[in-house]
């Protein structure tokens, strides 16, 4: 928890929410790891989608896929650099979509994220982040959200919905298939790599 709160303090939340946050990102680093470790089962496609500040891009990602495959995919989202707070306009394209950024804070990409992903989503910033075996990595440059204007937000949100809904459609199982086989896909692996 200390070193969670360590990596927030000052940057991800404003503090009377701070505690919260710690809490959550304490959860969300030691189901990764655990799920890394084989230590939890791991049902379903884990992507993860990692801009600059994890402010814009890779959580508005985040909300779409979410939104397009429930809980047929784990989402996860990290910036190389966070900043304090989300950028303003992602609440507003997330709501133009029906979407809520509700209860998102900006989080640092940590080692057990990356290693629970199956696939890694940079946005921007695929040079900082750290390449490991057995995932597959996209990086999809697209504008950085603030400073632009509310139609080139949009243009990038609906990009960015473009491109989701084929990773979804490579992702999410069909009548008949294993998640598990859809993970193993989804990592670039082959199905004795995965069961390794």
């Amino acid at each position: 928890m200390s070193e969670c709160a360590a990596l927030l303090t000052g940057r991800a939340v404003l503090r009377r929410h701070l505690a919260v946050s710690v809490e959550r990102f304490a959860d969300q680093r030691l189901g990764a790891l655990a799920r890394a470790r084989g230590l939890e089962p791991k049902p379903v496609a884990e992507v993860l989608f990692v801009c600059t500040e994890n402010a814009g891009r890779s959580q508005l990602a985040g909300a779409l896929l979410r939104r397009r495959a429930g809980e047929a995919v784990r989402v996860a989202t990290a910036g190389s650099a966070p900043a304090h707070e989300l950028a303003p306009v992602v609440s507003r394209l997330l709501a133009e979509q029906g979407l809520q950024a509700d209860g998102e804070f900006c989080k640092p990409l940590t080692a057990e994220v990356i290693e629970a992903a199956d696939v890694v989503v940079t946005l921007g910033c695929g040079d900082v982040c750290p390449v490991r075996p057995g995932r597959r990595y996209v990086d999809w440059d697209l504008p950085d959200l603030r400073g632009l204007d509310i139609e080139s937000a949009r243009a990038v949100r609906d990009t960015l919905q473009r491109r989701i809904d084929r990773l979804a459609a490579e992702l999410l199982p069909s009548a008949g298939d294993s998640a598990a086989g859809h993970v193993a896909d989804a990592a670039g692996r082959t199905s004795e790599e995965s069961a390794s």
